[in-house]
């Protein structure tokens, strides 16, 4: 009689489909200094999820490229040739949609920091702080979440208190901090460039808002609230 029992496999004949790896997350570094660029790389180099795909050193190469290979992230220095700021990004984001920004730079101001994310970049860096926290920004990004500097984001709370309690205006806590440091109208208009009528204009919604009458209470203030650190 025919026998149905069916014999189990050996364990050696057994086959295995491992899952697929990851792939990196595909990045393009801009930054006009060819050393800051050659620094970034090595760095990234160390990353096995992540891969530098393109360099540029100017807001024209960068959207080229960002057209061309599609990267994931882009790491952006705002003060590429070509670059103006805040309008960069916006310009950036409506050309590629699907690639998140990280911005690499030394300006901590919180007002220039909250300008960017509102322009649509997705991470904020401090050159200084880049070999510790370049990589996490960018995998932040990869994930569609925000990455800030720890510490931009303590400067950036106090801002956001400054903004949303006494309703002073981005601009007009640019103003206040540079009033309450020594600037001279003129000097303000210069340092923003805006014209000293403007300038005037903030500096009385200011003295209003806060039911202020003198500089020295104006000084008080920044410092209580801690935009003199910022």
């Amino acid at each position: 009689m025919a026998s149905h029992l069916q014999l189990a496999p050996s364990p050696t004949s057994r086959t295995t489909t491992a899952a697929p790896a990851a792939l990196p997350i595909r990045v393009v570094l801009a930054d006009g200094h060819a050393l800051m660029r050659s620094s970034l790389r090595q760095l990234l180099e160390h990353e096995q999820d992540v891969e530098v795909i393109a360099e540029a050193d100017d807001l024209e190469s960068v959207l080229r490229h960002v057209r061309d290979y599609r990267p994931q992230v882009l790491v952006l220095d705002l003060t590429l040739s070509g670059g103006s700021g805040s309008e960069a990004i916006g310009e950036l984001r409506d050309r590629a949609p699907a690639t998140e920004i990280v911005v690499l730079t030394m300006e901590d101001n919180p007002v220039f920091v909250q300008r960017a994310f509102i322009a649509g970049a997705l991470g904020f860096v401090l050159k200084d702080l880049a070999d510790s926290e370049l990589p996490q920004a960018i995998r932040a990004a990869a994930r569609g979440e925000e990455y800030i500097s720890p510490r931009v984001a303590t400067r950036l709370d106090a801002l956001h208190r400054t903004l949303t309690e006494d309703k002073l205006t981005p601009r007009e806590v640019e103003v206040l901090r540079l009033i309450a440091l020594g600037y001279t109208s003129v000097e303000i208009a210069r340092k923003l460039q805006l014209s000293s009528r403007t300038v005037e204009t903030h500096r009385a919604h200011i003295f209003t808002k806060l039911a202020c009458s003198t500089r020295a209470g104006l000084v008080r203030y920044a410092l209580r609230r801690g935009l003199l650190r910022i």
